[in-house]
Formats: C-alpha cells, sequence, structure tokens
C-alpha cells in the first residue's frame, strides 16, 4: 500500500482535497450520528454556546425503544409505508423510463424534441413540481378536481383521505423520477452494437425474442445499476412527500426519513431520531448487499 502510494504520489495528492472534504461533510456526520444514536440527548440536554451539553450515554436503549414493544408497532407500520412508497415508484419508473426508451431509440421524427419534453419534470427542481401538484391536488379549487368535475365525477379527497394521499404523493414522484430511468436506460440501449441485431435478423429472430435474447441480457448491468439507485433514493425522498401531505393525513403518508424528522425537530427527540437514520443506512447497505449478490449469482447461471 505504501509503496503504491510512493509510486502514484501525484494522483494522490491530486485527490487528498476531495478525501479531505468527503471526510469533513460525510464521515465525521455519520460518525457522529451513530455516537448520538447511544445517548439521551434532546431539546434539553444537546447544549449550546452558552450552556454544556449534558446528554449521556445509554447504549442501546434509543433501539430497545424503537424496535420493541409500542415502538416496534409504530416502526413496523411507518416501515410498511416505506416499502409500499419506495417499490410502487421504483416499478412505475421503470416500466415508464424503459418503455419511454425503447421508443426514442427508434429513428422516429421529432425524436430530440420528444426527448427535450420528458426531461422537464427531471429539470424543475422538486420543490417547485411539489408545491405544484399540491395546489392540483386541492380538494375544492384543485385543477384535478375540477376536470373531473367537467367530467361528471365526484372530486376526490386527495390530501385528507389516507389511501388516496398516498396515491397523490406516489403520482408525483412518478412524474418526477421517470425521466433519469428513460435517459440511463436510453443510453444502455444505444450502447448495445447494431451487429447483434442485424445477426438476429438474419437468423429469423422475432422483435420480442430480439428483445428477450439480447437487450435484456446486454442491459442487465444497466438496470442493476438505475433500479439500485432508484431505491435508495426514493427509499430517502424526503421534499415531496413533506411538501404535499407533510406526512399526513393522520401519519398515512409518513415514510422513515420523514419519521425521523418528526421525532428530531417537532418532538425534539433528537437521540431517537438519530436511530431511524441509523437504521434506514442499515437498511439500504442490507438491500444493496443482497441485491448484489443476487445479480452475482444470476450472472454465474
Amino acid at each position: 500500500m505504501l509503496r503504491a502510494i510512493r509510486r502514484n504520489k501525484a494522483a494522490y495528492l491530486f485527490i487528498l482535497p476531495a478525501l479531505l472534504l468527503m471526510l469533513l461533510i460525510v464521515f465525521v456526520p455519520l460518525l457522529q450520528g451513530i455516537y448520538y444514536s447511544f445517548t439521551n440527548m434532546d431539546q434539553y440536554n444537546m447544549g449550546n454556546k452558552f450552556v454544556k451539553a449534558s446528554y449521556e450515554w445509554i447504549g442501546l436503549a434509543n433501539y430497545k425503544r424503537v424496535l420493541a414493544g409500542e415502538g416496534l408497532a409504530e416502526f413496523l407500520g411507518v416501515l410498511k409505508q416505506t416499502m409500499i412508497w419506495t417499490f410502487t415508484n421504483v416499478f412505475f419508473h421503470f416500466i415508464l423510463g424503459f418503455g419511454l426508451a425503447l421508443l426514442l431509440n427508434r429513428h422516429i421524427k421529432g425524436r430530440g424534441l420528444y426527448r427535450m419534453l420528458l426531461l422537464i419534470p427531471w429539470a424543475v427542481p422538486s420543490f417547485i413540481s411539489a408545491f405544484a401538484w399540491r395546489w392540483m391536488f386541492n380538494g375544492e379549487f384543485g385543477f384535478i378536481n375540477m376536470v373531473l368535475r367537467k367530467m361528471g365525477f365526484e372530486g376526490v379527497a386527495w390530501l385528507s383521505d389516507p389511501v388516496w394521499a398516498m396515491t397523490a404523493v406516489i403520482i408525483t414522484n412518478v412524474w418526477l423520477g421517470f425521466p433519469f430511468m428513460m435517459v440511463t436506460f436510453l443510453g444502455g440501449l444505444q450502447s448495445i452494437p447494431r451487429d447483434l441485431y442485424e445477426a438476429a435478423y438474419v437468423d429469423g429472430a422475432s422483435r420480442f425474442q430480439q428483445f428477450l435474447h439480447i437487450t435484456l441480457p446486454q442491459m442487465k448491468s444497466t438496470i442493476f445499476t438505475a433500479t439500485l439507485l432508484g431505491v435508495i433514493w426514493t427509499f430517502n425522498l424526503f421534499a415531496v412527500i413533506y411538501l404535499i401531505t407533510e406526512g399526513g393525513p393522520y401519519n398515512s403518508t409518513q415514510i422513515l426519513v420523514t419519521f425521523a424528522y418528526v421525532k428530531a425537530f417537532n418532538n425534539w427527540q433528537l437521540a431517537e431520531a438519530t436511530t431511524y437514520g441509523v437504521i434506514i443506512l442499515s437498511l439500504l447497505i442490507a438491500f444493496s448487499f443482497f441485491y448484489s449478490r443476487v445479480l452475482k449469482m444470476t450472472e454465474e447461471k
């Protein structure tokens, strides 16, 4: 290791500022947050520039509070909603993104214009889109209910009914997220050599057979990376839910990351909030490891 550093001294010097920055803004706060999860920190003992911090080390007490008894029921309820939120969003991101990528990969008139228009949801800042969708989901004056009434239907209680509220935030996030999948898959499709399709066509393979035996195998690594990133980003997505429903009604749209925020800044249970943060990190690491192993096993077959 030391020999490699001496041999590539210039390269390591160039990346040293980036490593120091990562250490300061990522790893130090991460380790500090993990430490806080083993304390009893709250608004009264956290300290400030005038008062010395007085929180104490309490070991695994926060984890027992979250993962046992009444806390466990609360945690499992929010975890269930997080799973519904994450996998429903990623499913529709994948289906819409892959379908549109397949269409845009063909030689059609105005393809560049379609690509630009379909990228608009991704280009607009998410908080602006969230406010716009919140207005459209308004029960009395929202655009969607106005259209429904014009068509002879009753308006929907988008933001006051638990099921419709979750549906509303999922619709918003699907609209925001599918362009990333589309661009990623389009890049993967365009990297597949055309010779493979030409050879398959000569051999009499149908379009479906080409898709099944050429497109999907060639896209496997792209699909893996895009879906893994999609799961991680969606699992941790805070802005859409908080800005549209604030986790309501009756906590029916809370996910783990928004629930941790409520614990920290509404209830001032800072140590318990960091405990949720550590649990979120652990779940995502476990999922990434399991997902990678499954992909490796499928490639070895």
